[in-house]
């Protein structure tokens, strides 16, 4: 049971991994194509966005700013999604084991008879 935690936790970490790369690499493009950003500064930016922190640089044309704006958006999201992909198996393995054991704590007693309501 913990074995298979743990591989799910590694391969939900690895998906997510790539997926933040996949993130801060369309950041990084998209600071260095629409604001002329070095590469560097362009990573930069996209990587302080893309963790709420706020952009380094200054924005200067008006396409790099609807370009943060659609990517401060997407972040938001973006963020929340992979904490709830990271945190998935384990809420999945605590959900399991608590049910396992309200399940062999019933068959101890048998079943619960049915209360009639009072009418």
């Amino acid at each position: 049971m913990r074995r298979a935690l743990i591989r799910r936790l590694a391969r939900n970490g690895g998906f997510v991994a790539a997926l933040i790369f996949a993130a801060v690499a369309i950041g990084a493009a998209g600071y260095h194509w629409f604001d002329n950003l070095p590469w560097l500064d362009a990573v930069l930016n996209a990587a302080m966005i893309l963790t709420g922190m706020g952009p380094v640089n200054p924005i200067s044309t008006p396409e790099a700013k609807l370009f943060a704006t659609a990517y401060a958006l997407f972040s938001g999201v973006f963020f929340l999604t992979m904490v709830a992909v990271l945190l998935a198996p384990a809420v999945h393995h605590f959900l399991t084991r608590f049910h396992l054991e309200l399940d062999e704590e019933e068959k101890g007693r048998g079943p619960t008879p049915l209360r009639k309501r009072k009418t």
